[in-house]
């Protein structure tokens, strides 16, 4: 972000770090505005410029493209990304404009990542891709990601395997058999479905119509029937009329998403709302709607919340607090999903499982305490 590199550019001038680059997404877009507005940044790079950094840092910092990780994460989660870009073209999204074409990873790499990182305490691993549904189409021929999830499940030690950011559209239905046969592959999917009015989705170029919708939601449920989805929604996309937002309402309330986040439009240049479409949703009722849709969220959520009182879940411990440690349960991703609160009244291990029995529920955390170790 902007003010991650403002930051970074004030610790240069006090001496802090000695020279600053900028590499991502952001540079590979605004690169030209970026070097006008911060000169105290050495140079920008764009998302795919290793070579370039490389090569303007001099031949001492240079490695194989292939190395073992470095953890950013607690140690016993991390992120595996499986393919880069994406071929889906919705209108209002600028990804494939920075990332290009949906390009998978060979399988074997993906599996022998994974296996170096469990091999050094990692537990969880999220795969994540722009779209997780489209792997193994560009190399294999074929959409792939059920015969990746196998492999992956394989690996021992492996404890948890989340699934990431898939699409509706031409979702690959046989990992559902996968995940429902394997115990270590998380009972969750993370799927954006952005609305549910026919008139919204053609205009955001989603290639799928609310009926189409609602049906696949029905057919995972059937498939995996405790499975947790969580989804992604956006109001205020230009053209989206009351009707259309009470179509929108109407499907956050029939689905029941156990996990859900809403934003509203933003114009992206270069993209196709962004060049064709006015922005002729006024701010104020962008705001009032994502309220709205977010009020009604809050009340299922605190519903499907409090189902859970008296259940006992396997739960990891990610971190301590001055009164709580903080766990999650398979239906719970790091960083973006609620927490289970666990009173310190004995020492747990922090990346360590055990067994927890909910006891009270918020809207959206839990609180509970440890019955057993597993």
């Amino acid at each position: 972000s902007i003010e991650t590199i403002l930051e970074y550019a004030q610790a240069r001038e006090d001496g802090i770090i000695e020279r600053l680059y900028v590499f991502g997404c952001l540079s590979q877009r605004y690169a030209e505005e970026l070097k006008a507005e911060i000169p105290e940044v050495d140079a920008f790079y764009g998302k795919f410029d290793w070579h370039h950094i490389l090569e303007d840092l001099g031949s001492e910092y240079c490695m194989e493209e292939r190395h073992r990780r470095i953890l950013t994460t607690p140690a016993h989660y991390a992120f595996v990304k499986i393919s880069e870009g994406c071929n889906r073209h919705c209108a209002y999204c600028a990804i494939p404009l920075i990332t290009g074409r949906h390009r998978s990873r060979p399988m074997e790499d993906i599996v022998q990542e994974v296996k170096e990182l469990v091999a050094g305490g990692v537990k969880e691993i999220q795969l994540i891709a722009q779209d997780l549904s489209y792997y193994g189409k560009d190399l294999y021929g074929r959409f792939n990601l059920a015969e990746l999830m196998e492999k992956l499940s394989d690996i021992e030690g492996l404890e948890w395997l989340r699934l990431h950011y898939t699409y509706p559209h031409l979702f690959p239905m046989d990992i559902l058999k996968v995940m429902r046969e394997r115990k270590n592959i998380c009972h969750y999917l993370d799927m954006a479905f952005q609305h549910c009015s026919d008139h919204m989705l053609q205009q955001m170029r989603r290639h799928i119509n609310a009926e189409e919708s609602y049906q696949l939601i029905e057919a995972i449920r059937k498939e995996v029937p405790d499975i947790h989805l969580r989804t992604t929604l956006m109001v205020g996309h230009p053209g989206e009329t009351e009707e259309d937002f009470e179509a929108l309402k109407t499907f956050v309330q029939k689905v029941r998403f156990e996990r859900m986040g809403a934003f509203s439009f933003s114009s992206e240049e270069g993209t196709y709302s962004g060049d064709h479409y006015q922005d002729d949703v006024a701010q104020e009722v962008k705001e009032a709607r994502l309220d709205e849709l977010m009020a009604l969220q809050h009340n299922i959520s605190e519903e499907i919340n409090q189902e859970k009182v008296g259940k006992c879940l396997k739960v990891i411990i990610d971190r301590e607090e001055e009164d709580y440690y903080i766990a999650r349960s398979e239906f719970d991703s790091p960083e973006v999903d609620p927490e289970i609160f666990i009173d310190k009244t004995k020492k747990l291990n922090i990346g360590s499982f055990y067994q927890a029995r909910i006891t009270q529920a918020d809207t959206y955390d839990l609180f509970a305490e440890i019955v057993e170790n597993q």
